[in-house]
């Protein structure tokens, strides 16, 4: 765990294409992505040979890093995305402000697999998903953009057809 000093949102909602190094005001997204840099450094992928790291802020500034974990049974693994999400859970946390992916690849955007999307969607959808290159671009898309008319938590409240 570590702690941005984080303001408010800095980025458009809107931004969706990919910028280089973060601007002056963005000054708690480039902290982020090196800490998802950093994260990727401890996965332990010796299958797959493709780390992946994430750094995940909360509203109050508090950073969770989580990194890739494989298994020799595949589908035991687990994706960065949902190791950083999982520990801030366990430390009482259930509101995020962003998260950062990294990976090593450096053609294209390291983007969330569909499993870490339903499992970011559970957190809500109005907040970023920075998606890295190692050069330090990045791409801002909000959960709702890479989940549409996604299920949640909410819709388990919803009012039922009768069984009967």
């Amino acid at each position: 765990m570590a702690n941005l000093n984080t303001g408010e949102r800095l980025v458009s909602e809107a931004a969706t294409e990919a910028r280089k190094l973060p601007t002056e005001s963005d000054n708690w997204i480039k902290p982020l992505l090196h800490k998802s840099q950093k994260a990727k450094e401890f996965a332990y992928c010796p299958y797959s040979k493709f780390r992946v790291g994430a750094a995940l802020v909360a509203h109050d500034g508090t950073v969770f890093t989580g990194c890739n974990v494989e298994n020799a049974c595949n589908n035991l693994g687990l994706c960065a995305e949902r190791t950083a999400i999982t520990k801030a859970v366990s430390e009482g946390y259930r509101s995020f402000k962003a998260i950062a992916i990294a990976s090593d690849m450096e053609e294209e955007f390291i983007s969330p697999c569909g499993g870490c999307r339903q499992f970011m969607r559970e957190f809500g959808v109005k907040w970023s998903v920075f998606m890295t290159k190692p050069d330090g671009s990045y791409m801002d898309m909000l959960v709702e953009d890479l989940l549409p008319v996604s299920f949640g938590p909410d819709d388990l409240k919803k009012k039922k057809a009768s069984s009967e």
